[in-house]
């Protein structure tokens, strides 16, 4: 009868079930439980293997450049990082207030790191996540108005709760690059998060992104709602490779 109700278990996709069942056959630690305990335990142990599936399958969709934990932040190397604030925005408050983050500072000092950490976090906490190299994602969806795919990768990151746009401002943007930034910044406006790495200071966005108008909308929405985090000396991975 066992063997039966494993094999309905795992026919029925309840693998949380299936194991912790298994699991107390093989240990005899069903004796142990009243009924209620049992199914109480049972219950739990599905619901925590479709949430650990979840939030593997939310990582995995995120894209990460980098293999980031929030815990490996290295607050010891002189980079101006404040610890207080990053452990608050750990808490991913940011994400249901709709607000941004802005990293800004010289290669190397951590941004990419630090921003893919926040949205490890974030996966963590069951919140949809993306990352994007932002010179290729560009590049990608200038590509995609020739072969009809765009409206379905910007579908794609609107669904995103929270978007990360690593390296910002490497090369100027030319028209169709910055009306899709227009687009996507204006469909996350008040509804989701977004988090920017860049090694260029915000005054000097005007001039990557071109055309003061649309500039100036993308500033309006992207700036006045984000928290700053500001870093700067040496390259850390110039230190790591001397030593």
């Amino acid at each position: 009868m066992n063997t039966a109700t494993l094999d309905k278990l795992r026919s029925m996709r309840l693998f949380g079930m299936h194991n912790a069942f298994e699991a107390m056959l093989h240990t005899a630690a069903q004796r142990d439980y009243t009924p209620d305990e049992m199914m109480a335990h049972l219950v739990q142990a599905e619901w925590d293997d479709r949430h650990n599936r979840r939030i593997t399958r939310l990582i995995a969709q995120a894209k990460f450049r980098y293999k980031a934990d929030i815990t490996e932040v290295d607050y010891a190397q002189p980079r101006g990082l404040d610890k207080g604030m990053l452990q608050r925005l750990a808490g991913c408050d940011f994400i249901p207030k709709a607000q941004n983050i802005i990293i800004v500072g010289p290669t190397g000092v951590g941004k990419s790191f630090l921003g893919s950490a926040l949205g490890h976090q974030a996966c963590l906490l069951g919140y949809k996540t993306y990352y994007a190299n932002t010179y290729k994602l560009f590049s990608n969806l200038k590509k995609a108005k020739a072969d009809g795919s765009y409206q379905k990768i910007v579908r794609k990151i609107e669904k995103q709760q929270v978007l990360i746009l690593d390296d910002f401002g490497l090369k100027p943007m030319d028209a169709h690059a910055r009306m899709a930034l227009m687009e996507i910044i204006e469909d996350r406006h008040q509804r989701c998060a977004t988090i920017i790495t860049t090694q260029l200071p915000i005054k000097h966005w005007h001039q990557v992104i071109g055309e003061s108008t649309v500039a100036d909308a993308i500033l309006d929405r992207l700036v006045h709602s984000a928290h700053k985090i500001n870093l700067k000396g040496e390259s850390m991975r110039k230190k790591r490779g001397a030593k």
